[in-house]
């Protein structure tokens, strides 16, 4: 897993509890089912299970791999609609090139993350590069959808491009844990990604026998998914291991253990930690139509049919095919 590292013994360090701050404890802990999206490509399904409630302001989420591809093997999807909400896909280990209807697009690669607004309505396509079709290799990632506001729901479409050595960077207080903030606040520190939707959203590496003690907004949602490796959640140490997630209550911090030993191909325990403010208001999800209404959705499929999403372009990226 690469990403993105660094020494955390250099980086700021996430502030100690204080006197008066509560430890969130674990509402609920599942497991999500194993599948394949698009052209086949397996995925976790990291929300089956869990509540609307408890994830708003997150719709769905898959984690992508992780897979080592044969040459010829590695798959995504074709073009494909979206309105109403937010795609953000973060590439830990491998490619994934991308391009959309609005003029958005480009490779994402090891420890990159692109944040589409779909808003109104776009086509976009996220494929393997033909190289790592041809050659196969690693690959692993997330795939989160991240619900807009009625009040944003037909925004202008908009393309971010976060590289890796964008995101902000810190230590949990006793040095063993990596943080990467990828969008939103974290203990005063700024992560790139721009939301239409209060969100804080970090990938955390935490060394064997580690513990990440960390704060989080007392207005937000929290979730903890692990991405690979085993440890435990919460204030009585719930024992976690990869897909599962956690839905954790309210309180002022987040607390996971890395367990002390991990698999021998794994030298630490990865976790995706994500939280927002709640939207509160109706949704209506069918396919690649996050609304209000069942009548929205019905509306987004007449648009999306009358070419009002956009258009392939002439010179659109296409999924390479290897010869046979």
């Amino acid at each position: 897993m690469p990403a993105i590292t660094a020494d955390t013994l250099t980086l700021p360090r996430v502030a100690a509890a204080g006197p008066t701050d509560t430890e969130r404890p674990v509402r609920s802990i599942t497991t999500g089912p194993r599948g394949f999206e698009g052209e086949g490509f397996p995925v976790v399904r990291a929300f089956a299970g869990v509540s609307s409630a408890a994830l708003d302001p997150f719709i769905h989420m898959d984690q992508m791999g992780e897979v080592e591809y044969q040459p010829g093997e590695p798959r995504g999807t074709d073009w494909h609609p979206h309105r109403g909400f937010e795609t953000v896909t973060y590439i830990i280990d491998g490619r994934f090139a991308h391009q959309d209807s609005h003029g958005g697009g480009g490779l994402i690669a090891d420890g990159a993350t692109q944040w589409m607004t779909a808003g109104a309505g776009i086509l976009h396509i996220e494929t393997p590069p033909a190289e790592l079709v041809e050659s196969g290799g690693l690959f692993h990632g997330i795939q989160l959808w991240v619900n807009l506001p009625k009040a944003d729901k037909f925004a202008t479409p908009r393309y971010q491009a976060i590289e890796g050595n964008d995101v902000a960077l810190l230590s949990s207080d006793d040095g063993g844990a990596l943080i990467r903030i990828i969008a939103g606040e974290l203990d005063g520190h700024r992560g790139p990604g721009v939301t239409h939707t209060p969100i804080t959203m970090a990938h955390a590496t935490i060394q064997p026998g580690a513990r990440l003690n960390m704060p989080w907004n007392r207005d937000y949602n929290a979730l903890v998914y692990v991405l690979a490796g085993r440890g435990s959640v919460g204030p009585v140490s719930h024992p976690i291991q990869q897909g599962q997630l956690v839905v954790l209550g309210p309180g002022d911090r987040i607390t996971v253990d890395a367990a002390p030993s991990q698999d021998s191909r794994i030298p630490a325990m990865e976790v995706l930690i994500l939280g927002g403010q709640p939207i509160r208001e109706p949704v209506f999800h069918y396919g690649p139509f996050v609304m209000n209404t069942k009548a929205e959705v019905v509306q987004a499929l007449e648009d999306f049919q009358a070419g009002k999403f956009g258009s392939v372009p002439p010179d659109g990226l296409m999924p390479h095919r290897p010869a046979s």
